[in-house]
């Protein structure tokens, strides 16, 4: 083998390790976030149908979490009139202002999957609760999966 060969093997080699290093760190850091049920509780920010939010996780009593809207852009319409959660399918809630909905409820840690579920989100602009996943993608991700029937949709909100 000449030196060149040999300089190129060297490169492919650590090439490869660096490869193999990096989706071990990437491996780690999706899980770290998710070892611990409290790790959820806090201030995030999103967006969804070009209309930006931020959601505040908090632990209940009974050890499960909830999430409230804390800021909707545009809360106010055009008239200056502060927008209520009208397509609630509970007409008891439909007096609430849209930036202090509680849009999941009863979320629960699953320690064996490593995810919270168990419960439902709501979506304000549609009017609908679908089951929910969550699960961080990184120490400031967390993706949320809403579907029914397996066919839904996945959001990023960012940790703050």
């Amino acid at each position: 083998m000449d030196f060149t060969h040999r300089r190129m093997q060297t490169k492919r080699i650590l090439t490869a390790f660096a490869l193999v290093m990096m989706t071990f760190c990437a491996a780690w850091a999706d899980t770290s976030m998710n070892e611990r049920a409290d790790n959820i509780v806090g201030d995030y920010e999103g967006s969804h149908s070009h209309v930006d939010f931020k959601v505040r996780f908090s632990k209940n009593a009974d050890g499960t979490y909830n999430a409230q809207m804390t800021y909707v852009q545009n809360v106010v319409d055009a008239k200056g009139n502060i927008q209520y959660d009208t397509k609630n399918p509970d007409k008891t809630r439909r007096n609430i202002p849209i930036d202090k909905v509680v849009i999941i409820e009863g979320l629960r840690y699953n320690a064996e999957k490593k995810q919270w579920d168990g419960a439902k989100i709501y979506d304000p602009q549609r009017g609908i609760k679908v089951k929910v996943t969550a699960r961080f993608l990184d120490s400031k991700r967390l993706k949320l999966r809403g579907s029914v029937l397996g066919i839904g949709e996945s959001v990023v909100w960012e940790k703050r």
